[in-house]
């Protein structure tokens, strides 16, 4: 699918920038679960963290398409920024989309410039894959809410300053849910930060919520309007794993094409090996197919068009590949590949988590199995 000329030219400034300032750090912040703030500030001076900000508010709004080769080539660097990036960009989405002018003017200007970080509270210890099961109240006294609850498994949720909360206003009404804006400093305490299997660099923690009282003013949707915003945020997001998961698997099959000229068994390159070839072509097909998928998707949104099931398709079959993809690139590397010295051992434990954050693979069949019966 073709790109204009402008997109094509956004995605080689970001691919420059992910080889020559992301990926170098992605190892150690793996290693050492920091999050590289250099390398956000300098995706800041790119604009990347407006991406879903209007220009009126400082941001670039480059639709759907363009965020998805940002997406997709940030990932070539490192999921772990990549994911923060999105996240970020999940909370000015709501802002820009539900939120009223003064709030808008109050919170996205900052953020288009990438500080304060945003994050997004949606899921929960008990209430993962269906929200409408969540526990967190925001209860209306006077001109105040009053939050109570815990949210679990929050990208940037210790970096960030500015987060999208998801409550019900009505504990025991799953049709309460309301969608509101929270500066951390109103007195949330940060939980647990998660040590994890892969996005190690990107911090992932518990928010708890303790009498936390906000302005009623920092409501974003009407009470009881919060779950269809958050799912509507959600779809658009799926493009934007989708596409993480596309630079995610170009990254290992690129790593795997250099290896397999570069290693030899036997007296020649492991290339000239018929098996290693099969491997390579079938990663290389998955993967062409996993970026068709998903800039059709991307295609669909931009045109006002209904996307669900494109979104879900993509960010499936995206992420599933993700995971065959990388464990070829392992399997290619032989023992070099499970050890730290390259890249595919981080690339391989990284990619699982594309198949489970929002929304896992199941939850996509069921969302393109319903598009289809209904």
């Amino acid at each position: 699918m073709d790109l204009s000329s402008e997109q094509r030219a956004i995605r080689d400034v970001v691919r420059e920038f992910a080889v020559e300032e992301i990926r170098p750090t992605a190892a150690e912040g793996d290693e050492n679960q920091e999050f590289p703030e250099d390398v956000w500030d300098g995706l800041a001076e790119l604009d990347m963290t407006g991406m879903t900000v209007p220009e009126e508010y400082g941001g670039i709004d480059v639709g759907s398409l363009t965020y998805s080769v940002v997406n997709e080539q940030v990932a070539y660097g490192s999921l772990s920024v990549a994911t923060a990036l999105s996240v970020h960009c999940l909370a000015t989405s709501c802002l820009a989309e539900f939120g009223n002018d003064e709030q808008k003017e109050r919170w996205l200007p900052e953020m288009a410039e990438g500080r304060p970080v945003g994050a997004f509270a949606l899921s929960e210890p008990e209430a993962g894959s269906n929200p409408a099961e969540m526990s967190t109240e925001a209860r209306r006294e006077g001109d105040e809410y009053v939050v109570n609850g815990k949210k679990q498994w929050i990208t940037n949720g210790k970096r960030a300053d500015v987060i999208v909360l998801f409550a019900k206003t009505d504990r025991d009404d799953p049709r309460s849910i309301t969608q509101f804006v929270v500066p951390k400093d109103a007195g949330v305490e940060v939980g647990k930060k998660e040590d994890k299997l892969g996005l190690r660099a990107s911090d992932t923690t518990s928010l708890i919520f303790d009498d936390v009282r906000i302005p009623a003013e920092y409501r974003l949707t009407e009470e009881g309007r919060g779950l269809s915003a958050a799912f509507h945020i959600l779809t658009g997001g799926r493009i934007g794993i989708a596409s993480q998961a596309v630079g995610l698997s170009q990254a290992a099959l690129d790593q795997a094409v250099d290896y397999a000229g570069e290693r030899e068994q036997f007296g020649k390159p492991i290339a000239d090996i018929q098996t290693i070839r099969h491997k390579l072509a079938d990663m290389q097909t998955k993967l062409q197919a996993s970026r068709l998928l998903t800039r059709d998707a991307a295609r669909l949104a931009d045109a006002g068009e209904d996307y669900q099931m494109a979104a879900s398709m993509a960010k499936y079959f995206a992420s599933e590949s993700a995971v065959d993809i990388t464990n070829e690139a392992v399997q290619i590397h032989g023992g070099y590949g499970y050890t730290t010295d390259f890249d595919v051992e981080r690339f391989y434990r990284d990619s699982k988590i594309t198949t489970i954050y929002e929304g896992t693979s199941e939850i996509q069949k069921k969302v393109i199995a319903r598009s289809l019966l209904d």
